[in-house]
């Protein structure tokens, strides 16, 4: 039966929010029609205005506010909201970790799965807690401006402050956009490919403060370019300056060449009292307070005792594998990314640790050859990109037949698909949400699973 649509876009309208989408925005119904509501919560009625008309659905703005949530926060600048930086800042945090909870529920109910999930593991400091930063650079009335895009478009709003990255990070950042300015060095023009910096990437280690700066450039002919790298060096707080150029057309913020410029190759870290090297390209949690709970409620999961053959999949720089590894008998780390695999063999000697191995290759196709050879293992651990696990895998994972499988998610959808499929031969325990990322809408979590037959 064709559903009626009884508004149009660019109409005013009064909507009662039932409930808050997977991505943080209000649900309203008229006459069954979904409305996604932008700065509404469950509870309230706004003066809203129809932004967007669908087949299925459409999307609204809230003007007004009729009735006010007990949850809604009100201190807080609206470009926050505007650029996706943090979209939930006007909800309250213990309703945000309730929210994240939520949405595996939902996930794991629209499948018929009956997994016991846990209240969500919150952060003691949900602000000033990114540790990576990738900042656009546009030039805005003659001056090079650093800030984030408006959501769902390419406007640059101007900031200073970023709210949920570490301040250091943002005091740097404020610095180079400055020194452009001295230099008259310009910021990228997307429409026109043209331009001298088109972004900046910085990393900054929680726990020792080294900093890794990447500064992403159009060309290194760029006028009084030495100059701005020279004064950036001159930083104390910068461990480690590289240029990246990227001369394409194109959303994708790296090219393929880094060239250091000054200082070491890498930043080193810290996470449960091993050390971890980090070079540009490599993947790292990027909260790093959280991860030691999330990395802690994994050991605990697979409640290693000695003797242990553990296959840590999809393992980056080796964090999760090495944290573990004087829990087991062996741990092999599968990672695609071979900059990766050198960081993680570097990591494991800087540690002492010599019961670790690392390997380049697909995941799938690693454990798949390695099914075919009958090998065995006993606990595998999985931390799959959005997409989950590919149906390949989950094939060589029966043939493999581990005792435990330790999934670590960061998308609920995904996660359920792949525990309905596991749970052929495997019985999900319980799951763990993280709030990996406060005042954002994304979660991640901690599955353990036993072999059932």
């Amino acid at each position: 039966m064709k559903k009626t649509i009884n508004v149009t876009k660019n109409q005013e309208i009064t909507l009662d929010i039932i409930d808050l989408s997977y991505e943080g925005l209000g649900v309203a119904k008229v006459d069954g029609y979904s409305l996604f509501v932008e700065n509404a919560l469950p509870g309230e009625q706004v003066q809203a205005l129809i932004t967007k008309v669908g087949r299925k659905f459409g999307f609204a703005k809230t003007l007004k506010i009729i009735k006010k949530s007990p949850d809604r926060i009100e201190q807080y600048d609206k470009k926050y909201v505007q650029t996706g930086i943090a979209p939930l800042i006007h909800l309250s945090y213990n309703k945000q970790l309730e929210f994240k909870r939520q949405q595996i529920v939902t996930d794991y109910q629209k499948l018929g799965l009956d997994i016991s999930v846990q209240p969500t593991v919150g952060a003691d400091q949900p602000l000033a807690y990114r540790n990576k930063a990738q900042i656009p650079v546009r030039t805005i009335a003659g001056h090079a401006t650093t800030g984030f895009f408006r959501q769902r478009s390419h406007d640059l709003i101007a900031l200073d402050d970023y709210l949920i990255q570490d301040p250091a990070i943002d005091a740097e950042i404020n610095q180079i956009r400055d020194l452009m300015q001295q230099y008259d060095i310009k910021g990228y023009d997307e429409n026109t490919n043209r331009g001298d910096v088109r972004n900046i990437v910085i990393r900054r280690a929680h726990f020792t403060g080294e900093m890794m700066v990447v500064l992403v450039i159009t060309s290194k002919k760029i006028k009084n370019l030495a100059l701005l790298l020279e004064a950036i060096a001159a930083n104390s707080a910068v461990t480690s300056l590289y240029v990246n150029v990227n001369a394409k057309k194109t959303n994708v913020i790296l090219g393929s060449r880094f060239e250091l410029v000054a200082g070491q190759a890498y930043i080193t870290d810290e996470i449960l009292g091993k050390k971890f090297r980090i070079s540009p390209q490599s993947f790292y949690q990027v909260n790093p307070r959280q991860t030691q709970k999330l990395y802690q409620l994994a050991i605990d999961a697979a409640d290693l005792q000695g003797q242990e053959n553990v296959v840590d999949a999809y393992c980056g720089i080796g964090t999760i594998g090495l944290s573990l590894a004087n829990r087991a008998q062996s741990v092999i780390g599968i990672e695609s990314v071979a900059s990766a695999v050198k960081d993680a063999q570097a990591n494991a000697a800087i540690n002492g640790i010599h019961n670790a191995k690392f390997i380049k290759g697909k995941t799938e196709d690693i454990l798949n050859q390695w099914a075919q050879e009958k090998r065995s293992i006993d606990v595998l651990i999985v931390d799959p990109p959005r997409k989950g696990l590919d149906a390949s895998l989950i094939d060589s994972i029966f043939a493999l037949q581990p005792q435990k499988i330790i999934y670590i998610s960061c998308n609920p959808a995904t996660l359920a698909r792949d525990i309905q499929l596991l749970q052929q031969h495997y019985q999900a325990q319980q799951t763990t949400p993280v709030d990996m990322f406060p005042m954002t809408k994304h979660v991640e979590s901690v599955t353990d699973l036993e072999k059932t037959n």
